[in-house]
């Protein structure tokens, strides 16, 4: 009970949960456009209505557009339970307006999904889900593709740029260092030669 409260509503809270899972794909390894394209990716699968395959999916379609797989998985995420309503809703009701058909606005789930008659009603639902999901899934991976992009080089730079400073301090203490190290050394000897 507890994973599963845990997994609708997470304990640290859905904006540090947020904030925790986008700082781990900033933080992944790979060019910015292999981050972003598997993300992306991950994206466009969440707003499928195949719940349960949507990071098989992802990874599929991220190997074959060659992005980043674990990125693929981390895009799924935008698909959440906060998020599924909606998307459902416009997955939904844009397929309908693609195929030309009405849905079925007042049907009993609970007694058609159990009745001897299920599986013939999901594909009604699940048709225009599916031809809805696609220019919404298109759209919903071009926006996320740009911001990850956008992030993940940003965040490469100033990384790349900090490294850069830290080792430049290190040579510099390291040079002042040996450098010191020479300077007391030939003090040593001149005390010496001298008899000090």
């Amino acid at each position: 009970m507890q994973k599963l409260r845990e997994s609708l509503w997470p304990s640290i809270g859905w904006k540090r949960a947020t904030i925790y899972v986008w700082r781990r794909v900033w933080r992944l390894t790979g060019t910015p456009h292999a981050i972003a394209l598997g993300t992306a990716v991950g994206a466009f699968t969440a707003c499928t209505p195949f719940l349960g395959f949507h990071m098989m999916m992802a990874v599929l379609l991220a190997w074959v557009f060659r992005g980043n797989l674990l990125a693929a998985a981390f895009g799924t995420m935008i698909g959440n339970p906060l998020s599924y309503p909606p998307i459902w809703y416009a997955t939904y009701d844009l397929g309908n307006r693609i195929l030309g058909t009405h849905g079925h606005h007042h049907v009993d789930l609970a007694s058609t999904l159990m009745g001897h008659k299920a599986f013939d009603m999901i594909l009604p639902v699940l048709l225009p889900m599916s031809v809805g999901s696609v220019p919404i899934g298109i759209v919903t991976a071009i926006a996320t593709y740009f911001i990850v992009r956008e992030a993940v080089s940003t965040y490469q730079t100033r990384r790349r740029e900090r490294l850069a400073e830290r080792a430049e301090a290190r040579m510099a203490a390291m040079r002042e260092e040996s450098g010191e190290g020479l300077v007391s050394a030939e003090r040593a000897e001149r005390r010496e030669e001298y008899g000090q």
